[in-house]
């Protein structure tokens, strides 16, 4: 049985239907649209549906983790992504969260305020017939201070929040304060490489670092 669920976004703003993928490319140019999907044409890189194209609304402005930083992540993740009870905060594309599904995650949680990519993320996985599936359109903190303290702690949480919001430490706080990870769970950040690490809780501890221009990203361990 299919259990996944889309909450009722905070602050939305007007009620106004949500975007097409394709709404800010009518009437632009051929060569000039084809160019503005691509850039928003993403792929899965291993597991069951390795190859797979996803793509996120046109208007949504969202930073997707680049290819090779995502397979360098699920290298360092390797044997621990299947199985594995995954949230995706700020999940944006949803890029993280598919590709730990593709690879055998047991679930995964989604959590993205913005409607027309949490609804993008969530036709997607019913397209892929993907049911261990949870998708929030909701204020990342909002749903965290929220989330059912009875409910299975994530072996794996995606934190890659919008650069200028400065989230970081907020959310990995209210991660612990809300006993949300399991005992020796790894929790991946990614930031301004030219800015350092954000402040973090003292007991995680930095496992591995990567860089790819002015992305930087590190893997804990809790």
């Amino acid at each position: 049985m299919r259990s996944q669920s889309l909450a009722k976004a905070k602050n939305s703003g007007n009620n106004r239907p949500p975007s097409r993928a394709g709404d800010a490319d009518r009437g632009a140019p051929k060569a000039q649209t084809h160019a503005r999907a691509s850039a928003r044409t993403l792929r899965i890189i291993g597991g069951r549906h390795r190859g797979r194209k996803l793509r996120f609304p046109a208007g949504v402005d969202i930073r997707p983790t680049p290819d090779r930083v995502r397979e360098t992540l699920f290298n360092w993740l390797q044997q621990r992504v299947a199985d594995a009870h995954v949230l995706d905060l700020f999940a944006g594309s949803g890029a993280l969260g598919l590709e730990a599904l593709s690879r055998g995650a047991a679930r995964v949680t989604f959590v993205e305020r913005d409607r027309r990519a949490a609804e993008a993320i969530e036709s997607l996985t019913r397209e892929w017939q993907e049911g261990a599936v949870s998708v929030a359109c909701a204020d990342a903190l909002g749903w965290l201070a929220q989330a059912p303290r009875d409910a299975a702690p994530f072996d794996i949480v995606f934190l890659d929040p919008p650069y200028d919001a400065a989230l970081w430490s907020k959310a990995a706080a209210a991660l612990v304060r809300g006993r949300l990870l399991a005992p020796d769970a790894r929790v991946y950040i990614e930031h301004r490489a030219r800015e350092g690490l954000p402040v973090l809780p003292e007991t995680w501890k930095h496992i591995r670092e990567g860089r790819a221009g002015e992305v930087g990203y590190h893997l804990f361990s809790i």
